[in-house]
């Protein structure tokens, strides 16, 4: 914190007004159902993003990013998205969202900003950026803006600004999660509710496995388009429903009715829908992690066989890891075809776990990378 003032103050002559930080996220379950409309379980990480902000006299916009050790500056009065300033456009989106809906009084701004969430791995480190960007404005400016108008405005940064496939998972769970806690969002009315996520003596482990990812956003465009032809095969039954109203059952006996491929990736959506629910229940209920586990791995099993978006090394890090004693669940989470597993375990599973990276280099050429991670605070003023 000290050496984001300090780095702050020295790059811009003055020290910052506010200092902002907003986590990373998890989605634990509910992964590629926000497109139909159905339930997630996400959690805050502790990896976050933190943001020190201090205003201008004129209307200028500069921004640092430290660890990049890259600077973008723009002006209220021109603020495009431009392709050259990547991660700035975030920023960039969300004061354009406040301007659109008519909160005057922005003034130019002096912005730097550092983190730990690996970024491009479905962990919401630009979710991140904008959730921090967002609340810092709403405090620094004294704007009287609800919850729920907070999340669109950091929605529409990444959705309308940048033009993106962009849904609220993220966005909810970074700025309103809670530690030691999930969320249970019902993407079709956006409303949600908390649900503990009580680790004990147990732990949740990210690992990044480290593979390029180039085809994702044009297989994930074709999956959603196939489960909106699946719906409405489905709605020929009956009519108004979206998937969230189908059992695994309706899904099944569909076949013959929807082309085989298409009702593989309906039936991944609706069984995860469930599995969701059933999180709900078992968190409730047991108040601890063990039925949990079980879940994860169904789900992964899903993604992986029903809506296609793993890869061998994800697929080679769930076995092995589920070949280690101590470890309970393990899973793909993001959006796929690479990225991260998360694993379930306990601490004595840890060192057997991370000897399995060693030999996963060998075979694949990837140094993975593991980190715990916790269920934590989302957006926050420091």
């Amino acid at each position: 914190m000290k050496d984001l003032v300090s780095v702050h103050s020295e790059e811009y002559g003055n020290p910052p007004n506010i200092i902002v930080k907003a986590p990373g996220v998890v989605t634990l379950l509910g992964e590629h159902t926000e497109s139909t409309g159905g339930f997630a379980l996400p959690f805050a990480m502790d990896r976050t993003i933190t943001m020190a902000i201090s205003t201008r006299k004129d209307s200028s916009l500069r921004f640092y990013a430290l660890d990049l050790g890259e600077r973008k500056r723009t002006s209220l009065i021109n603020l495009k998205y431009k392709k050259e300033d990547r991660w700035a456009n975030y920023l960039k989106g969300v004061i354009h969202a406040f301007l659109e809906a008519g909160f005057s009084g922005i003034k130019g701004l002096n912005v730097t900003l550092s983190g730990d969430i690996p970024s491009g791995i479905g962990l919401g480190a630009s979710t991140a950026m904008a959730t921090a960007m967002a609340v810092g404005l709403q405090h620094l400016f004294h704007f009287s803006v609800t919850e729920r108008r907070l999340i669109d405005f950091i929605h529409y940064a990444e959705s309308t600004f940048l033009e993106k496939q962009s849904g609220y998972v993220q966005v909810v769970a970074s700025l309103l999660g809670k530690a030691n806690q999930g969320i249970i969002l019902d993407t079709k009315f956006l409303e949600w509710r908390y649900v503990p996520i009580p680790v004990g003596n147990m732990m949740f482990l990210i690992t990044n496995s480290q593979v390029p990812k180039s085809v994702v956003d044009e297989e994930l465009a074709q999956r959603w388009e196939d489960c909106g032809k699946c719906l409405e095969l489905l709605q020929r039954k009956k009519p108004g429903a979206t998937l969230r109203d189908f059992t695994p059952r309706d899904i099944r006996e569909s076949m013959g009715l929807i082309p085989e491929s298409i009702r593989r990736r309906c039936l991944h959506v609706v069984e995860e829908n469930h599995r969701v629910k059933e999180a709900e229940e078992i968190l409730r209920r047991n108040g601890n992690l063990l039925g949990l586990s079980k879940l994860l791995n169904r789900s992964h099993e899903s993604l992986r066989d029903l809506f296609e978006v793993s890869c061998p090394e994800i697929d080679w890090l769930v076995k092995r890891s589920l070949e280690t004693e101590g470890v309970l669940g393990s899973k793909l989470i993001g959006p796929g075809f690479g990225g991260c597993i998360i694993t379930l375990l306990y601490e004595h599973a840890l060192e057997e776990f991370k000897r399995h990276l060693d030999e996963y280099e060998r075979i694949f050429g990837f140094k993975a990378v593991s980190f715990l991670c916790t269920p934590s605070e989302g957006a926050q003023i420091l």
